[in-house]
C-alpha cells in the first residue's frame, strides 16, 4: 500500500495564512520578497484630505459646521442693523450731533451713515471669531482642493465673497480706528446657499441614498430665491439710512411689493445707489429666476412622465398592488380598475402601474378622473430594473400582476419579455405574490414559481372546443368571472327604454323583455366558498352525501353546491359524487347571486288561500308556498323553501293528462347516504357503456376500436395529461391531410369519408400548441364514442411535424391548408354539413393602426359566411370585446338597434359587460379571450377561481372531480316541468349537478299569402286586422310549448322596437306600401337564391353533391341565452339545454375488474337506462 504521506507533499508555508502573520523561522531562508500595500495617506496633508474632502461622513460634519458659521454671520448682521442708530455712527469724528436735526435735500448725498455703523464690542468680538474661523476655513480647504492652478482657487465668487467679508474684520484687530466699518456681511447668504447644496450632496452620499433631482431643484430655487430677497432688503436699508432711513420691516415690505410686481409706491428708495440697488437685484432676479424655474418645470414635466416614486410612508402604511405591462391601453386599464374595486374589501387599496412607454393620451384623461386619481399611480418605468421596482415598492406590495401584450406580432417575444419581469420580480421581491398572464403554452413552465398563472391560448381553445359540444359555455364562464354589480339597473334601463310599464311578478311571462329580466337576474350569479361547519347553507348536510347536500341546498336557499375541498388537500373536486361524505371541516364551493355572509335569512311564509290547490300541479301553476328571501343590497330574490313538503309527496306527483297518467312515475327522493343499489356504475356510464360494449359490425370492420389512455406524446412541456379515446396505433401523416389522397385512401374531400356525426371546423392561422388543447377535451375518455365529431382543422400554414406527431393518435382528427376567404376551400372542408364552424383570431391581424381595425378581417369572413351558409353554427373569437356588435350584423334589425341603445346607456353608467345583452354574446357565438383577464384579476380575491375554470374547461383532470357536459331537455323529459324537479332527478339517478340552463326561443315571423317572408321592419306596417285577430286567436289556443308556430310575443317586441327606434310614421295607402315590401322581398329572395345558386355551382364545379345544401334553411331568427342558476320554479322548455357537473366515472369503477381496460361497463340492462333516461 502507498503510503499518502510521501506522495503529498507538505503545504509550503507562503500559502499558510497564519505563517504570513507570525512568520516562520524555519523558513527564512526561503527567498521571498515582502510587499506592503499602502495608500498615499502618509503626509499630513493627505490626511487632511481624507478627513475634510474624501470621507463622506467627516466632510458632511465640516460642510454642516460651514453652513452654520454662515447663518450665524447673517444673524449677527441683523442684531447689529436692530442695535445700530444712524443718527450716532462712531469712527468719523466729522460727523457731528446736529445731523440728526439737518433735513435731507435731494442732490445731496451724506455718505458718513453709508461707511460707518455703530458697532458694540461685544458683537464685534463675535465677528471677528466667525470671520477668522470662516477664513481659516476657506483657506484650507483651497489649499487642499489646490491641483496647480492657483488662480482657479482665488478667482472662484466663493472664495472672493470669503475674502471680502472675512478680512475687513481680521484689519480691524490690527486698526482699530475701523472697528466701526461698515462691512456687508449679508453676503455671507450665498456662502450659506454653497454650503447648503454641497451638504444636501455629500448628505445622500453618506446614506447611500439616490438623490432627488426635482428635490435639489426645488431647493436650489427656495435658496436663490431668498439670497435674492435677503441681499436686497439688506443692501436698501443699509443704503437708505442716507436717506429715508427705512427699518428692516420696511425694506421687507419694499422688497416683496417690488418683486411681486405690485408697485404701490407708498415706500421708495430716496438716493441713487439705492436706486441703482434696485435696478442691479431685478435684473439679476429677471436673469437668474427664469433659468430656474425653467429647469424646475422640465423636471417636474420629465417627473410627470415618469410618474415619480410611490412613497415609502404610504407603503407602510397603506396597501397597494402593481400592475407591470408592456403597454398600457384604456380597455385593459377600465377592465382590471372595474374587476380590481368590484369588491368592497379592495376599496382602499392603490394600484401602481408600472409601464415602460409614456401614458398616452387616453389613460391620462382617465387618471385624472377623481375616481381613479386618488388610488391609481402611474409610474413609467421597467420591471427589469432595481430603481423602478423600488420606486414601486415592489417589496412591499400585496400583490404583482404581470399582463403580456396581446396585440404584439411576434407573441413569443412578448412572452418572453412577460418571463424576465416575472424573474426581475421574483428576484427583486421574493415574498410578493405573482400574478402571471402568458400567451403561448410552451412558455408556460418558465414561470411555475407564481402564485397563479393564466395561459391565454389554454383557455381560449379549451373554450372554444367546449362551445361545440356545450353550447355557449364561453358565455357561461365570463359571467361566472366577473364580479356582478347587480344586473337589475340593466332590466330597468331596458323598461324605461321601451316606454312599458311591466311588472316584475311572475305573471307577466309574456312580457318582450322576459328573457332579458331572466338572464339579466341570472347573470350576476357567481362562485364563492365557505366552510362546511360555518355554514348557513350547508351545515346540516354534516355525515350527508354531496349530492343530497347539493339538492337540498338549492330546494331551500336557491344555492348551487358545484364542488368541495379538504382540509388536507389542496385539490378542488366538482361535483365528487353521492358516495362523498361532507365534512364539518370541507370547504364549499357554491353558485349564487351574493356569498352567505351578505345575506340576510328571513322566513317569510305567503298568504294561504287555496292552500289545498297549491300542494298539486294544475296546468302551469307555480311550485312555491314558503320561501326565504336573501336580501342582498337592493337584489331580493324568492328562493324555494319546500322543507314541509315530503320530496315524494303529492307536489312531485305528475298532472294527469289525458292517456299519459300511467307512464310518468314520481321522482326518486335523493338520499341522505348513497348505497350500492341507489346509484350503480352503469347509471352514470349508460351512454358510454351502451356504445362502448357491443361494438358495431362496421366499427369492427373499418378498425374504428378505439382505446382509452394518456396521450403519448404532448407537443409542449406543463400539459395536464388527460385521459382520451385513442387509436390502437396512430395514422400515418399522409392520412391526416383531408383534402389529399395517398397510398392508404383516396378521399379528397370530406363527404367523401362518409363520417355519421357532423364535423367541427376550426379555421385557424396556424397549427399552434394551443390548438392540441382545442382537440383534447373533444376526445376525453367521458365523451360517448358514438358523438364524437370528426375534427377538421383549416389552416393557413402547413402545421409542423410535432403537432402531426402529438394529433396522429386521436380519432377521425384532420387537417386541411386553406382559407375561410375561399369558397373552394370550405367546401372541401365539408362546411356544408358541418355543425359548427369555430373562426380562430389570426395572430397576424392583431395588431393594426387603428386598434379596433384588428378584427375587420375576421368580422367580414364570419358576415360572409353568415350569408352563404345561414343554417351553420359560426363561433367566432374577435380581438376586442366591443366589436362583437358587428357579428352577424342587421342594418335594419330593430330589435338590434334596441339592444345598441341600452348598451349604450349601460357603458355610460359604467358596467363591466356593457355588451352583456348582445345577442351573439348571451347565445355563445361571439368571445374575445380579454372576457378572461378578470379570471387573473379575481384571483387575488377569490384564489381557487383559476383551478375552477380549469376543472369546468377540460384543462385540469384531478382524480374523484367531474366534467362539464350538457344534455337537451326533448318532448318526453317535459313531465318534469321544472328546474327543481329536474335537479332531484338527476341527484337521484345519475348523480349530475344542474348549474345552468341555455334557452333557445324561435323569432320566426309568420308568412303571407304570398308565402312571401315580411322582414322584421314591415311587420308591423302590412298586418291587417283579420291577421292580428287570427294571430291573438292562434295564441289563446297554443300552449308554452308551441308560440314559436305562433309568435305573438316575437310580434309584440317589434313594435316595441319600432316604437324605440323613433321612425317616423308612416301616412301612405296600406295598399302601395305592402306591394313595395313584397317587391322589396322578392329582391331579396332573389338574392338569396343568388348566393345558394353561386355555392351550388362551386361544388359542381369540384365535384360535390349539392344535395346537403339547403340555402332555405335559416336559423337565424332565433335568440339564445343562459340562466346560470336559476330559481327552482323556473319552468323547463322544449330544446333546453341543461349543463351538468357529471362524476368522475372512474370513481366508480372497481379496480378488480381487469375487463374494464377498454371500457368502463361491460353490459348494461335496457331496462336500468330506461330508468335513468329523463
Amino acid at each position: 500500500m502507498v503510503d499518502l504521506d510521501s506522495e503529498v507533499p507538505p503545504l509550503p508555508p507562503r500559502y499558510r495564512f497564519r505563517d504570513l502573520l507570525l512568520g516562520d523561522q524555519g523558513w527564512q531562508s526561503d527567498d521571498r520578497v515582502q510587499v506592503e500595500f499602502y495608500m498615499n495617506e502618509n503626509t499630513f496633508k493627505e490626511r487632511l484630505k481624507l478627513f475634510f474632502i474624501k470621507n463622506q461622513r467627516s466632510s458632511l460634519r465640516i460642510r454642516l459646521f460651514n453652513f452654520s458659521l454662515k447663518l450665524l454671520s447673517c444673524f449677527l448682521y441683523i442684531v447689529r442693523v436692530l442695535l445700530d442708530d444712524p443718527t450716532q455712527g462712531l469712527g468719523c469724528k466729522e460727523l457731528s450731533r446736529s445731523c440728526s436735526n439737518q433735513n435731507y435735500t435731494p442732490g445731496t448725498i451724506d455718505w458718513s451713515p453709508i461707511i460707518w455703523v455703530n458697532r458694540s464690542l461685544p458683537l464685534w468680538g463675535l465677528q471677528v471669531s466667525v470671520a477668522v474661523i470662516s477664513l481659516f476655513e476657506t483657506l484650507l480647504l483651497s489649499y487642499l482642493s489646490y491641483k496647480g492652478n492657483i488662480w482657479e482657487q482665488i478667482l472662484r465668487i466663493p472664495f472672493l465673497l470669503e475674502i471680502i467679508n472675512a478680512v475687513p474684520f481680521i484689519i480691524t484687530i490690527f486698526w482699530p480706528v475701523l472697528r466701526n466699518l461698515f462691512i456687508p456681511v449679508f453676503l455671507n447668504c450665498w456662502l450659506a446657499k454653497h454650503a447648503l447644496e454641497n451638504m444636501i450632496n455629500d448628505l445622500h452620499r453618506a446614506i447611500q441614498r439616490t438623490q432627488s433631482a426635482m428635490f435639489n431643484q426645488v431647493l436650489i430655487l427656495i435658496s436663490t430665491l431668498l439670497c435674492l430677497i435677503f441681499t436686497c432688503i439688506c443692501g436698501i436699508q443699509h443704503l437708505e439710512r442716507a436717506g429715508n432711513r427705512l427699518t428692516l420691516f420696511d425694506s421687507l415690505y419694499f422688497c416683496i411689493v417690488t418683486f411681486s410686481t405690485v408697485g404701490f409706491g407708498d415706500v421708495t428708495p430716496k438716493i441713487w445707489p439705492s436706486k441703482l440697488l434696485v435696478v442691479i437685484m431685478i435684473c439679476v432676479a429677471l436673469v437668474v429666476l427664469p433659468i430656474q424655474f425653467e429647469q424646475l418645470a422640465y423636471l417636474w414635466m420629465e417627473r410627470q412622465k415618469s410618474g415619480g416614486n410611490y412613497s415609502r410612508y404610504r407603503a407602510q402604511t397603506e396597501k397597494h398592488v402593481v400592475l407591470c405591462v408592456s403597454s398600457l391601453k384604456i380597455d385593459l386599464l377600465m377592465d382590471f380598475l372595474n374587476e380590481f374595486y368590484a369588491h368592497p374589501r379592495l376599496q382602499d387599496y392603490y394600484v401602481v402601474i408600472l409601464c415602460p412607454t409614456e401614458m398616452d393620451a387616453q389613460v391620462r384623461r382617465v387618471l385624472q378622473i377623481p375616481m381613479w386619481s386618488q388610488r391609481v399611480i402611474y409610474l413609467q418605468g421597467s420591471a427589469l430594473k432595481d430603481q423602478d421596482l423600488l420606486r414601486a415598492k415592489m417589496d412591499d406590495a400585496e400583490a404583482c400582476f404581470i399582463l403580456s401584450s396581446r396585440c404584439e406580432v411576434d407573441r413569443t417575444a412578448a412572452d418572453h419579455q412577460t418571463i424576465l419581469r416575472a424573474w426581475a420580480v421574483k428576484d427583486f421581491a421574493p415574498n410578493c405574490p405573482l400574478y402571471v398572464q402568458i400567451l403561448k403554452p410552451e412558455n408556460k413552465f418558465h414561470i411555475k414559481f407564481a402564485d397563479h398563472v393564466v395561459c391565454e391560448e389554454e383557455f381560449k381553445y379549451a373554450m372554444l372546443a367546449l362551445n361545440c359540444i356545450c353550447p355557449a359555455t364561453s358565455t357561461l364562464i365570463t359571467l361566472l368571472v366577473h364580479t356582478s354589480r347587480g344586473h337589475t339597473a340593466p332590466w330597468e334601463a331596458f323598461r324605461q327604454l321601451t316606454g312599458t310599464k311591466q311588472t316584475l311578478n311572475r305573471e307577466s311571462q309574456q312580457s318582450p323583455e322576459q328573457w332579458q329580466k331572466m338572464y339579466g337576474r341570472c347573470s350576476g350569479n357567481e362562485v364563492y366558498h365557505i366552510n362546511l361547519e360555518e355554514s348557513t347553507f350547508f351545515a346540516e348536510y354534516e355525515g350527508k352525501s354531496f349530492t343530497y347536500a347539493s339538492f337540498h341546498a338549492h330546494k331551500k336557499f336557491g344555492v348551487c353546491l358545484i364542488g368541495v375541498r379538504k382540509e388536507d388537500n389542496k385539490n378542488i373536486l366538482l361535483n365528487p359524487g353521492p358516495r362523498y361524505i361532507m365534512s364539518s371541516t370541507d370547504i364549499c364551493f357554491y353558485i349564487n347571486i351574493t356569498k352567505e355572509e351578505n345575506s340576510a335569512f328571513k322566513k317569510q311564509e305567503k298568504h294561504r288561500q287555496n292552500h289545498e290547490s297549491k300542494l298539486s300541479y294544475h296546468g302551469a301553476s307555480r311550485l312555491p308556498v314558503h320561501s326565504i328571501i336573501a336580501s342582498m343590497g337592493t337584489v331580493a330574490i324568492d328562493l324555494q323553501d319546500t322543507g314541509c313538503r315530503g320530496p315524494s309527496g303529492a307536489t312531485l306527483a305528475l298532472p294527469a293528462e289525458g292517456g299519459k297518467e300511467g307512464r310518468r312515475p314520481s321522482i326518486a327522493p335523493v338520499l341522505e347516504v348513497a348505497d350500492s343499489s341507489s346509484l350503480h356504475t352503469c347509471d352514470l356510464l349508460s351512454d358510454q357503456s351502451e356504445d362502448e360494449t357491443t361494438p358495431s359490425d362496421d366499427e369492427v370492420s373499418a378498425g374504428l376500436e378505439y382505446a382509452k389512455g394518456y396521450p403519448p406524446y404532448s407537443p409542449y412541456i406543463g400539459s395536464s395529461p388527460t385521459f382520451c379515446h385513442l387509436l390502437h396505433e396512430k395514422v400515418p401523416f399522409c392520412c391526416l391531410r383531408l383534402d389529399k389522397g395517398c397510398q392508404h385512401n383516396y378521399y379528397e374531400d370530406a363527404k367523401a369519408y362518409g363520417f355519421k356525426n357532423k364535423l367541427i371546423i376550426v379555421a385557424a392561422e396556424t397549427a399552434g400548441n394551443g390548438l392540441y388543447n382545442f382537440i383534447v377535451p373533444l376526445r376525453a375518455y367521458y365523451r360517448p364514442k358514438k358523438e364524437l365529431n370528426p375534427i377538421v382543422l383549416l389552416l393557413d400554414n402547413p402545421p409542423d411535424m410535432h403537432f402531426l406527431d402529438a394529433i396522429c393518435w386521436f380519432p377521425m382528427v384532420y387537417y386541411m391548408v386553406g382559407s375561410i376567404d375561399n369558397l373552394d376551400d370550405l367546401l372541401r372542408c365539408g362546411v356544408t354539413f358541418a355543425a359548427n364552424m369555430v373562426v380562430v383570431d389570426k395572430e397576424s391581424t392583431m395588431s393594426a393602426e387603428e386598434d379596433y381595425m384588428a378584427d375587420a378581417k375576421t368580422i367580414v369572413n364570419v358576415q360572409t359566411l353568415f350569408r352563404l351558409f345561414s343554417s351553420l353554427s359560426i363561433i367566432t373569437e374577435l380581438t376586442h370585446p366591443a366589436n362583437m356588435r358587428f357579428m352577424q350584423f342587421r342594418a335594419k334589425d330593430c330589435y338590434s338597434l334596441a339592444l345598441s341603445k341600452l348598451e349604450k346607456k349601460e357603458r355610460e353608467k359604467g358596467s363591466n359587460l356593457a355588451f352583456m345583452f348582445r345577442l351573439p354574446f348571451a347565445a355563445g357565438r361571439v368571445f374575445s379571450i380579454s372576457m378572461l383577464d378578470t379570471l387573473l384579476y379575481q384571483s387575488f380575491v377569490k384564489d381557487y377561481m383559476i383551478s375552477i375554470t380549469r376543472l369546468l374547461l377540460g384543462l385540469d383532470t384531478t382524480p374523484g372531480s367531474g366534467f362539464l357536459c350538457s344534455m337537451k331537455i326533448t318532448e318526453e323529459d317535459l313531465w318534469i316541468r321544472t328546474y327543481a324537479r329536474l335537479y332531484q332527478k338527476l341527484c337521484s339517478s345519475t348523480g349530475d349537478i344542474p348549474i345552468g340552463v341555455y334557452r333557445t326561443e324561435s323569432q320566426k315571423l309568420t308568412t303571407s299569402e304570398s308565402q312571401i317572408s315580411i322582414s322584421v321592419e314591415e311587420w308591423e306596417d302590412t298586418k291587417d286586422t283579420k291577421d292580428q285577430f287570427s294571430c291573438r286567436g292562434n295564441h289563446r289556443n297554443s300552449t308554452s310549448s308551441d308560440q314559436s308556430d305562433h309568435p305573438l310575443l316575437r310580434r309584440k317586441s317589434m313594435q316595441w322596437a319600432r316604437r324605440l327606434s323613433r321612425r317616423a310614421p308612416r301616412h301612405s295607402a296600406k295598399t302601395a306600401e305592402k306591394i313595395n315590401q313584397q317587391r322589396m322581398n322578392l329582391y331579396r329572395r332573389s338574392e338569396r337564391q343568388e348566393l345558394a345558386e353561386l355555392v351550388k355551382n362551386r361544388m359542381k364545379h369540384l365535384g360535390l353533391s349539392p344535395a346537403g345544401y339547403d340555402e332555405m334553411n335559416d336559423h337565424q331568427n332565433t335568440l339564445s341565452y343562459i340562466l346560470i342558476n336559476p330559481s327552482p320554479d323556473t319552468r323547463l322548455e322544449l330544446n333546453d339545454i341543461v349543463y351538468l357537473i357529471r362524476p368522475d366515472p372512474l370513481t366508480y369503477v372497481p379496480n378488480a375488474a381487469p375487463s374494464r381496460k377498454d371500457s368502463f361497463c361491460n353490459t348494461v340492462g335496457q331496462d336500468t337506462r330506461e330508468e335513468t333516461q329523463l
